[in-house]
């Protein structure tokens, strides 16, 4: 079984995709969601996570991250510190902002925010990761931003992709053929499983793979399931979540399941499904919740910063 890993999604910024967000925080100044998300990362590790990825773009996770990282004193050897670079935070702290992020996947947006990262999390950082790589953007193409991903390798950090959207699959595959990524982070879900695939090329390729959004932003769990889904927990005495990241951990490509929790209680849930068994019968009963990618994007896409 793949491991579970912590993303910092949304623990970093007032606002966020998932379902019912704006309910898991009673104070989102930026001290009051620093003090928050420190009781994740404290129950996180006390649960057995190790994994710990974060972004530019998502708020002050960075230097919540390190923060945390300075108070528990934990080194580079005892956590396994991934982040990415490409979109800017521009939500300015507010919940109703106009933009919350802007992507740019430019050599001198990589060189800036590697910088930034650097400054904040220093040797911790083992993974370096594209963010939401499409074929569409050129990145993969882009000599100068190879070059400068080369040389970051070249000092020991380990450079991966993120992908998204309806071709996740087809920007796997071209991120394969150059052979300069160590690891690939990709959407599977229950609703979204389209990129499987690919994901297991990446894994034979010996490149690590991490899924991201397990829990499909919320849909996959109490807030958002599916009748059939809900029913099958509650038979099996379990909760949608557990069920779900159930399914992504017992995938024989997957190396790490990353939980997007905001509140410890959100974050014990998801930790439940290692004790969970991803059976023939579920695969068999809950197929059908599998969606069209252009479906399943477009709807995510509708969803509601809150």
């Amino acid at each position: 079984m793949s491991e579970i890993g912590f993303g910092l999604a949304a623990v970093g910024r007032p606002a966020y995709i998932n379902l019912g967000h704006g309910d898991d925080f009673a104070d989102r100044s930026v001290d009051g969601m620093e003090r928050a998300a420190h009781v994740v990362l404290d129950a996180a590790y006390d649960g057995g996570v190790r994994r710990f990825d974060a972004a530019r773009s998502y708020g002050r996770a960075e230097a919540f991250l390190a923060s945390w990282l300075e108070r528990t004193g934990l080194g580079r050897d005892e956590v396994f510190v991934s982040s990415k670079w490409g979109y800017s935070y521009t939500g300015a702290w507010r919940v109703d902002a106009e933009r919350h992020e802007v992507k740019e996947l430019s050599a001198a947006q990589l060189r800036r925010q590697w910088s930034e990262t650097a400054a904040l999390l220093g040797e911790h950082v083992r993974l370096y990761q594209i963010h939401s790589a499409t074929i569409e953007s050129g990145v993969l193409d882009d000599s100068a931003v190879r070059a400068e991903l080369a040389a970051l390798r070249a000092t020991g950090v380990l450079i991966g992709l993120t992908v998204t959207g309806t071709d996740q699959a087809a920007t796997i595959e071209r991120a394969l053929e150059g052979g300069d990524f160590d690891a690939v982070q990709a959407t599977w879900n229950l609703h979204e499983r389209s990129a499987a695939g690919a994901l297991a090329l990446a894994h034979e390729a010996g490149l690590e793979v991490y899924v991201k959004e397990a829990l499909a932003n919320g849909r996959l769990t109490a807030r958002g399931a599916d009748a059939e889904l809900a029913t099958a927990a509650r038979e099996r005495g379990a909760a949608p979540d557990q069920i779900a990241l159930a399914a992504a951990l017992a995938q024989p490509w997957a190396d790490v399941v990353l939980s997007g929790a905001a509140t410890v209680e959100q974050l014990e849930s998801n930790l439940r499904a290692r004790s969970v068994a991803w059976e023939d019968e579920l695969e068999q009963r809950l197929a059908g919740l599998e969606e069209e990618p252009g479906a399943y994007w477009e709807r995510r896409s509708e969803l509601a910063w809150n």
